[in-house]
């Protein structure tokens, strides 16, 4: 067996901090049949992986996911703009409609 030192939440380190207690077993036992547990089998290997795949992305899917990610931001932006700018085009036309109006809605240039 190899030495690994890692960090797990709190709550769980104390969950099986206390499960390994009841059972008189140090948490590294623990640990070890939680893993052969898990992944004992090559249904529960793929599910981890699964899982992992889609909470942490592998490195370049990642990078991947960002990109599109922000091209859809701008997409959206970029939208939002141009409607805002035809909204303004909108009102500017409007007024200069009403500009040569008189009182009665007449139009006199």
């Amino acid at each position: 067996m190899s030495s690994l030192t890692i960090s797990i939440p709190a709550k769980w380190e104390q969950y099986l901090k206390q499960l390994a207690n009841e059972h008189q077993v140090d948490l590294n036992s623990v640990f070890s049949e939680l893993c052969e547990w898990a992944f004992s089998n090559p249904e529960g290997k793929k599910q981890f992986k699964l899982w992992l795949d889609d909470a942490f992305p592998p490195k370049g899917e990642a990078e991947d996911q960002a990109r599109a990610t922000g091209a859809r931001e701008r997409a959206r932006e970029e939208d939002a703009e141009e409607e805002s700018e035809e909204e303004a085009h909108e009102d500017e036309n409007y007024n200069e409609d009403i500009a040569g109006e008189d009182v009665n809605g007449e139009f006199n240039p």
